[in-house]
Formats: C-alpha cells, sequence, structure tokens
C-alpha cells in the first residue's frame, strides 16, 4: 500500500527513543520529512544523520516549556516549507497509587502530560499548511481501563481522550483529522523502567507478557507502522478514534 507520505512533513516528539524514533524512522521510511523533538540534542543529532538531513531536523528542546510548540511548527516551515501534522507524545507520569502522589505531582502530571499535549496540537492546527492536516496523540491503554498502581496516567489519560473527540468534532470540518494511539506493554526505555519498580524485574515483564493474548511485548516498530498509517492519507476517514496498539490486551471496547 502507497501511504502517499512522500515529501509529508510532520513534527515527532519524544523522538530520541522508543515510539517517537520508530514512528519518525517509518515516516521517513515512507518518503516523508520530520521534526524531531526531544530534550537529548547529542541523540536528536544521531537521528538526523541516520535518517538524511534533507529528510530530518532536530529542536532539543523539553516539551514541557510552553514555547516548544512553536517553535517545532516554525521549524517545520522553515526547513521544509509546509507542515501536514504531528505524531504527539509525551512523558510518562510518576508511578504510584492513588493514596502515594503528592499534589505536586499531580500538578507536574497535568503539565507534562495534559498540557504539553493540548499544546502542541493547538499549534500544529495554527501552523499546518495541509488541507488533510493529521494529527495523532499516544496516550496509554489507561485511556479506557486503569493500570495498576498509575493513578496519574488513569486519571489525566481519560481527559485526554476525551479533548482528543472533541478536537475531531471542532476541526473536522476544516479538513483536520486527530486519532488517540494506545500503546500496551511495548519494549521502550519506559516500560522497562516500570518493570524494574519491581522485586524482581525479570518476573514482572514475564508476567506482564503471560496477560497479553500474542504473549509478548511488542516492538517499536510495531507501533510505527501504526502511526504513520494514522497520519497518512490512507487513513483518510479515520479520525476521533482511539486505536489500541497492545497485543490484544485491552479489556474494555
Amino acid at each position: 500500500m502507497d501511504l502517499q507520505l512522500k515529501d509529508r512533513v510532520f513534527v515527532v516528539t519524544a523522538a530520541s527513543a522508543g515510539l517517537g524514533r520508530a514512528t519518525a524512522a517509518q515516516l521517513v521510511a515512507e518518503g516523508g520529512k520530520v521534526v524531531l523533538v526531544a530534550r537529548r540534542g547529542d541523540v536528536l543529532d544521531e537521528a538526523v544523520a541516520e535518517f538524511g538531513a534533507s529528510s530530518a531536523v532536530a529542536v532539543a528542546a523539553d516539551l514541557a516549556d510552553p514555547q516548544t510548540p512553536r517553535l517545532a511548527c516554525r521549524t517545520a516551515l522553515d526547513t521544509f516549507g509546509r507542515l501536514d501534522g504531528a505524531l504527539i507524545s509525551v512523558g510518562g507520569p510518576p508511578a504510584g497509587p492513588v493514596a502515594e502522589i503528592t499534589d505536586e505531582q499531580w500538578l507536574g502530571g497535568f503539565e507534562s502530560v495534559f498540557l504539553a499535549a493540548v499544546r502542541t496540537v493547538r499549534a500544529v492546527i495554527e501552523h499546518g499548511t495541509a488541507a488533510d492536516l493529521a494529527i495523532a496523540c499516544v496516550l496509554s491503554t489507561s485511556a479506557l481501563s486503569p493500570m495498576p498502581k498509575m493513578a496519574v496516567s488513569n486519571g489525566l489519560r481519560p481527559g485526554l481522550s476525551m479533548v482528543i473527540k472533541q478536537l475531531a468534532d471542532e476541526h473536522g470540518p476544516d479538513g483536520v483529522r486527530i486519532n488517540g494511539l494506545l500503546p500496551g506493554r511495548i519494549a521502550t526505555e519506559r516500560i522497562t523502567y516500570l518493570d524494574s519498580l519491581a522485586d524482581d524485574p525479570k518476573a514482572a515483564e514475564a508476567e506482564s507478557a503471560a496477560r497479553i493474548p500474542l504473549r509478548r511485548y511488542g516492538e517499536p516498530e510495531e507501533f510505527g507502522r501504526v502511526a504513520a498509517f494514522l497520519l497518512s492519507p490512507a487513513a483518510s476517514y479515520v479520525s476521533g478514534s482511539l486505536i489500541a496498539v497492545d497485543g490484544g490486551s485491552l479489556r474494555a471496547l
């Protein structure tokens, strides 16, 4: 299938590793161009070298900074002359049960998870040049079903999923598509960290994999292919949807 991504330009946040990096790689492989946003500038430079300067440019900045979304969008326009959409991924909030999460952690999670995503969506819609602008927000399966000891994620992700639905309503008449992606246990630095919190990380990983119908963790590349499809004109009638990429583990409809 031709995803019709040649020369299309996307902002990709959290692009130094994991889901963001894998999605950027897939977009470039399909002929697209990417603005890579993350805090680790040295790692972004390696990604630009891998993808090629004609296909990628780096913005070393923290997405929690209110100025970063506009900077990323302006970089797309200044470098490539257009902006067709974005993959918006934000940092994971602290883990823990509700009773152990402090007010500061709740407020920090709201700023880094919720507001950072909303600000970036607004900036992409404001600066986007495509008549069929496409945005995909990386959420979590906690948007539909609570995860043990992930109080902040359980509290914030469902709200973001409703914002995505409302954005699809508000901007669909202008040709904007926006969807949410719900990754499950995918082999990223974040999941490795969460497993490391257990007394026996290897046993925790094995137990998690055993609860997944496919009996394994996903690979970032598997997520990247789904994300690239959703951002492409090939998915032109998909909007306001929450797409699980979780090996079948989500129990909610």
